[in-house]
């Protein structure tokens, strides 16, 4: 029998399922680039603050499944820095779906909702050393800027984050 993925929006009581994924997304992505200290505060901090995005309802967050099991979700919605252009804030896989397709079904899902939102651009900010990251936005059209800037976690270098855009399919 083939995978199925489904995208849906998040609900409220799915705080704690974004926060796992998050965490350990995050935790295998970006921990080995932070300090052993950093990783661990910000894999906590992942697992705890979905709770609260969630009440807020600013953005827009869909969760993917593969087969009922929640494994992906994308936070987007009006950018922060480009006014006229969409952003998507937070993108992460659970790393056991990746290479599933679920990401790609998410991430068509993102870009069907800034489209009928009425945006024509959609871009977001990825670390420079995450080569997973950059070869799958590039696979999914996405291009760099040019437009860089450092992160501070608090402890040990910034890390450097890339911008990277693309049209919106279909406007």
């Amino acid at each position: 029998m083939p995978d199925v993925i489904t995208v849906h929006p998040a609900q409220t009581g799915d705080g704690d399922v974004l926060g796992e994924i998050h965490a350990l997304s995050w935790g295998v992505s970006h921990g080995p680039l932070c300090t052993p200290r950093v990783a661990a505060a910000g894999i906590e901090e992942r697992r705890t603050k979905w709770h609260g995005v969630l009440a807020e309802g600013v953005d827009t967050i869909l969760m993917a499944r593969l087969n009922e099991r929640p494994g992906a979700f994308a936070r987007f919605g009006a950018s922060t820095s480009r006014p006229g252009a969409a952003e998507i804030h937070a993108f992460f896989a659970h790393p056991d779906v990746w290479g599933s397709g679920v990401a790609m079904v998410l991430l068509a899902a993102v870009l069907d909702r800034v489209r009928d939102a009425g945006y024509d651009d959609v871009h977001l900010w990825t670390l420079r050393d995450s080569a997973q990251a950059r070869r799958f936005y590039a696979k999914n059209g996405f291009a760099e800027t040019g437009r860089t800037h450092d992160h501070d976690f608090g402890d040990g270098p910034p890390l450097a984050l890339i911008e990277l855009e693309r049209a919106v399919p279909g406007r």
